[in-house]
């Protein structure tokens, strides 16, 4: 009876923290893509920083529709999206500087 009673809560912990809304995940997005528009992804990086934003606008459709979890891993895509936008536009200025 222990064994089923923490199968039960543990199945029950992961089922809640899938549940609950990415507020975290998106609000990093955000500030992820702000730090890509920061380093020049608009001029450096326009592709990658555009993908960035189309993950970040389905992420926050599905957060109104409360698909949690499909949020929550377009929000984590929006994220590495913006930040490869910020570290390619980073070495291009880099690179442009040198030259």
């Amino acid at each position: 009876m222990a064994r089923f009673s923490i199968l039960l809560s543990a199945f029950l912990l992961l089922v809640v923290s899938c549940a609950t809304a990415p507020v975290q995940e998106m609000s990093d997005a955000r500030q992820s893509i702000e730090d890509a528009v920061a380093a020049g992804a608009e001029q450096h990086a326009p592709r990658a920083l555009a993908r960035a934003r189309q993950l970040l606008r389905q992420a926050e459709i599905e957060l109104e529709q409360g698909a949690y979890k499909a949020a929550r891993a377009d929000a984590e895509r929006a994220k590495e999206a913006a930040i490869e936008a910020r570290e390619f536009a980073l070495e291009t200025r880099h690179d442009r500087t040198r030259e």
